[in-house]
């Protein structure tokens, strides 16, 4: 056997090169087809029932106002109630039909059967039928039909931009974790037989840096491949059931400030706070919400903003070395005196620096990330 691989491990990759540039131009037109074919379809949204969690800022915020302006019934999910106060009032405005909101926590199985449970309540398709006892007594038998749920929009999301050595807190290392993975797979669990039902549509709110090592996102982008990986795994158990979306991102601006992240104890209840910086280098959120969404009608199985991140993907498979060394030009080293604290990777901007990577943030749960000489305002 390892003689096997090891002969295998010389002639795979050189032969695969050959078989893909001979099939190149096929898959160029296979690809064109699809264009031209998703480009005069698009799934009428008309009365579909969307859920949206995370739906409270940013991506998942404008997200719902996209599929607002195309009619359809949100479910808007999210921790903060008051904020999801004026984003169903701007939807129906926007066009929604009807718009239901719900304070609800995604890492918590119960809370989603929750949510999910009051959506089919509430947008259940039913059909009444009248029937004839044989006693001629006359009564009314529901027939439950198809359950509502046809599209499950997946965004709540926890960034952070510190290195994994200054974290002052491990306790708070759980929490990655569940706000970006189990976040998304409880929601899915729960609503996926309905999305069965009604053949709906997963939408995923995923990253570059899944794939892509970003310096200070240790966590969030181990939390984002498993996400990536679940959902790439599930599309293959489903098979034409049930369609998903990943939709993956560069550095999108969002509701960010200065490049930390805390965890605020209040009446009992953990509120998150997510303050991620983000230069914007790949358009701003409302442009990705509308491909996300206008991606999600055409049943596009991956949305990426913008796409020119793949070729790096081809030199992580290929010349991971090179990949190895741009960043290390890029990006600051472990041994340096100053530590850079923005990327300027794709962003046309400046790096900041700072000289004291060691200040404390107040509250119960803090890290100790590096500070930022500027906030960047809610895009």
């Amino acid at each position: 056997m390892d003689i096997l691989n090891s002969l295998l491990n010389i002639v795979v990759p050189p032969a695969s090169m050959v078989m893909l540039a001979f099939a190149w131009p096929t898959l160029s037109f296979i690809h064109a087809c699809e264009w031209v074919y998703h480009s005069f379809y698009s799934e009428n949204l008309e009365d579909k029932v969307v859920v949206i969690t995370g739906a409270s800022s940013g991506i998942g915020e404008q997200i719902a106002y996209e599929y607002a302006k195309r009619g359809a019934n949100l479910v808007l999910v999210a921790r903060r109630e008051f904020r999801l106060w004026g984003i169903s009032n701007n939807a129906r405005l926007l066009g929604a039909k009807h718009v239901m909101f719900i304070a609800a926590d995604v890492v918590k199985e119960d809370d989603c059967r929750r949510f999910i449970d009051q959506t089919i309540d509430l947008h259940g398709r039913g059909m009444a039928h009248p029937l004839y006892y044989n006693r001629g007594i006359f009564s009314i038998e529901y027939e439950l039909g198809k359950q509502a749920v046809d599209h499950l929009v997946n965004t709540a999301s926890l960034g952070h931009t510190f290195f994994f050595e200054e974290a002052a807190d491990t306790s708070v290392f759980p929490h990655m974790m569940d706000i970006n993975f189990w976040g998304n797979v409880y929601p899915t669990f729960v609503a996926l037989p309905y999305l069965k039902q009604s053949n709906g549509r997963i939408i995923v709110n995923a990253s570059v840096e899944n794939w892509l090592p970003m310096p200070r996102m240790s966590l969030y982008a181990a939390a984002k491949a498993a996400v990536i990986n679940f959902y790439e795994t599930l599309r293959f158990e489903l098979g034409d059931e049930v369609g998903i979306t990943i939709a993956t991102h560069g550095w999108i601006g969002s509701e960010l400030a200065g490049g930390k992240l805390m965890l605020e104890d209040r009446a009992a209840e953990m509120q998150w706070r997510e303050e991620r910086e983000a230069p914007v280098n790949g358009g701003h959120v409302e442009e990705f919400a509308k491909m996300i969404v206008s991606g999600a009608c055409k049943r596009q199985p991956y949305v990426k903003l913008p796409s020119w991140y793949d070729i790096f993907f081809v030199y992580k498979v290929f010349a991971p070395n090179v990949l190895a060394w741009t960043f290390r030009l890029l990006f600051a080293t472990k041994g340096s005196p100053k530590r850079i604290t923005t990327s300027q990777f794709g962003t046309g901007r400046p790096l900041l620096e700072t000289s004291s990577p060691r200040k404390q943030l107040t509250g119960p749960l803090t890290f100790s990330p590096l500070s930022l000489q500027h906030q960047m305002k809610n895009e």
